[in-house]
């Protein structure tokens, strides 16, 4: 894949105060996988898979120039066996991760992580199920890693219930949005950084019958040593003026979604609302901050008039509410706002011809406020963050053919 982008002041623009910051990447990735599956005997199966990915990048950003090299790796073995009531899974992973900056190789890595993992699927009667798995990980960096999760399965005619919780982690590289929008000249070099570790756990109850089907999902999550860029003090001796941290305490996400389908002849009518309670600590041990770009309040409607082989006919509508925002002068709160579309599509024999309205309302962040900063933000960025559609009203119209029976 060969990829090149150009941004930033374009033609005769320039940022306040005068001068260019343009914004260029040019990229060049390579990938290459594989996937063997025999089995050997009627209830035993091996599998292997592999896959290795070489992405070159040459970035420009306003006056600096940054050419680096990402590579990765991975070799995975495993044995899986199944009986009556019982599927089971063994296996092993070689993972490898490295990064070569040509201009600040402070930030070089090489991470290599061999792993085991397993999984046990058991059927304990008819409608009632629960599985098992584990992994663990030995992080070059980051050390030993475990990984468990347990999921129940309850289905009592037309209900289902479905329990799971689960452990992760995460290994931090420099590579946030903020540091991938201005590249790696200000951020200061990595150290005494912890694995980001994750505790989640959710609760699905849905109801279905011929013509109808809601759902119910509970979740909450909480994240401890979450990565942060966080800016340096200006009374610091120090050439940069960012550096990345491991926020204290716990980042904290819950909520609930709700889903509803309901058919009524050759017209479906979806809808969902979600809400989502995330927060993470503030400067107090009981102050807690909202997360940026996170809303409280989201909801969806989908109103789909389908003939298959004739016609169809589609309505969509999405609300966003409001969401906190960081490092915006502009504002500290978003404004909600609403996406509508339109789709319509006739038929006829081979031939489909299709028309598709995207954001009705001419939606766009900028007739609020501008994107551009008035000055450059520590980090090197030169916009606020996109919190709302920028794309405006669009269309577009096409046929498709098709061949054979």
């Amino acid at each position: 894949m060969q990829e090149n982008r150009r941004g930033g002041t374009l033609d005769t623009a320039s940022v306040p105060g005068g001068g260019e910051f343009q914004q260029n990447q040019d990229t060049q990735r390579a990938d290459f996988g594989f996937v063997f599956d025999t089995p050997l005997n009627e209830n035993l199966n091996l599998n292997l898979r592999g896959s290795i990915m070489d992405q070159t990048h040459e970035h420009q950003f306003g006056a600096v120039f940054e050419d680096d090299n990402h590579k990765s790796w991975l070799v995975e073995s495993s044995l899986s066996g199944f009986g009556d009531n019982l599927a089971w899974l063994i296996g092993t992973a070689y993972q490898a991760e490295s990064f070569d900056s040509e201009a600040f190789p402070l930030f070089d890595y090489n991470y290599e992580i061999p792993g085991l993992f397993s999984q046990v699927d058991y059927d304990i009667r008819d409608n009632l199920a629960m599985s098992v798995s584990a992994r663990a990980d030995w992080h070059s960096e980051y050390g030993t890693q475990f990984s468990p999760r347990v999921s129940v399965l309850y289905r009592p005619e037309n209900w289902t219930f479905r329990g799971a919780f689960g452990q992760g982690y995460f290994a931090p590289t420099p590579f946030i949005e903020e540091i991938d929008d201005a590249g790696l000249s200000r951020l200061a070099p990595l150290r005494e950084l912890e694995a980001e570790q994750a505790t989640t756990a959710s609760m699905d109850i849905s109801y279905i019958t011929n013509s109808l089907e809601t759902s119910m999902t509970l979740f909450r999550s909480e994240v401890e040593n979450v990565t942060e860029l966080q800016v340096i003090p200006e009374s610091a001796v120090t050439d940069t003026k960012v550096q990345l941290v491991n926020v204290g305490g716990e980042t904290e996400i819950s909520g609930a979604e709700l889903l509803l389908r309901y058919r009524w002849r050759d017209i479906k009518f979806t809808g969902s609302y979600l809400y989502t309670d995330a927060s993470k600590p503030g400067e107090g041990q009981s102050n807690r901050i909202p997360l940026a770009l996170t809303p409280r309040h989201s909801a969806g409607l989908v109103i789909m008039w389908e003939e298959h082989g004739s016609h169809l006919l589609g309505f969509e509508a999405y609300y966003t509410g409001t969401q906190h925002l960081e490092g915006n002068p502009y504002r500290d709160l978003s404004e909600p706002y609403w996406h509508l579309g339109l789709l319509g599509q006739i038929t006829t024999g081979r031939v489909s011809w299709f028309l598709n309205a995207e954001n009705l309302l001419n939606i766009r962040q900028t007739r609020e406020e501008p994107l551009l900063l008035m000055q450059q933000a520590a980090s090197g960025r030169w916009t606020t963050d996109i919190w709302s559609r920028n794309d405006g009203f669009t269309v577009n119209a096409g046929f498709r053919v098709q061949f054979g029976s």
